[in-house]
């Protein structure tokens, strides 16, 4: 059962955005407090832009955006920053600032902070990168800047509860083992305080192991709102225009092995 207007965290009620000479949407998408949501697609589909649309970060030139049934351009800022996280794709910072600096920009909107620095250590050691403390954010490597960037979100949304995560393809160029660390984080993280976790993924089979639904995006429209199970696989091949061959995990997951659409069943295993 989708969920109502009556509980929803948050609500796209026929909305678009535009860039120049394309046009995305309309969405009509509901969000609850606690749902963990993957938005899939191919390259270029639209799914980084309705991220953005969800944030508030593009504006809705038709329909509506309603966090907490209130449309999100009317929040100010300060309040918004304080329910609503997003982790973006670049970890660029413009200077070479602390790491403990870094993560405290999560806080601004709560200044003047008291816990600032506990909450630093505490969202720091979340993510798997308590041993950067000290650091400066520009000589990391990339795998260790984006635990830096998760633990200034966490740190964002650590003392509320029921606020929204939005995260773009935080795994891009992570080793395997730094991928489920991580994942675990935001999942543990958003569990506990019963966040709305919605992310871009490219990786399947973190969408279908961590997650309970699938938003699939393709050519700027919503093609797709399915639970993240072993029905969804044909829309999912349909999507990318592979062949998908299903494997049973733990607790009732499945996880996926892609071949190309013309790949024979025996060759990807489908057949004895």
């Amino acid at each position: 059962m989708r969920s109502t207007r009556a509980t929803a965290l948050l609500q796209l009620q026929g909305a678009t955005t535009q860039l120049p000479g394309r046009g995305f949407g309309p969405f009509d998408l509901t969000l609850t407090a606690g749902e963990r949501v993957a938005i899939l697609g191919p390259s270029g589909a639209g799914k980084s832009t309705l991220l953005r649309l969800m944030a508030g970060e593009r504006r809705a030139h038709g329909g509506q955006v309603a966090l907490r049934g209130e449309p999100l351009a009317q929040w100010p800022a300060p309040q918004l920053a304080q329910r609503r996280a997003v982790l973006p794709q670049s970890h660029a910072v413009a200077f070479g600032m602390p790491v403990e600096l870094v993560v405290a920009l999560g806080r601004i909107a709560r200044e003047p902070d008291r816990d600032q620095a506990r909450i630093v250590t505490q969202a720091l050691s979340a993510a798997c990168a308590g041993h950067l403390a000290g650091r400066r954010f520009d000589t990391l490597s990339g795998g260790e800047q984006a635990r830096v960037q998760l633990a200034r979100v966490l740190a964002q949304l650590w003392d509320v509860h029921e606020g929204l995560l939005l995260v773009d393809e935080p795994l891009a160029a992570l080793d395997p083992g730094l991928q489920f660390e991580l994942m675990d984080a935001l999942r543990d993280f958003a569990r506990t305080r019963n966040h709305a976790l919605v992310a871009v993924l490219h990786d399947l089979n973190q969408a279908l192991a961590g997650f309970d639904r699938l938003w699939l995006v393709q050519n700027g429209r919503l093609v797709g709102d399915l639970a993240a199970e072993s029905g969804a696989v044909p829309a999912l091949e349909r999507l990318f225009a592979i062949r998908l061959r299903c494997i049973a995990i733990e607790h009732g997951r499945i996880a996926v092995l892609a071949g190309r659409a013309n790949t024979p069943a025996a060759v990807m295993g489908l057949t004895a």
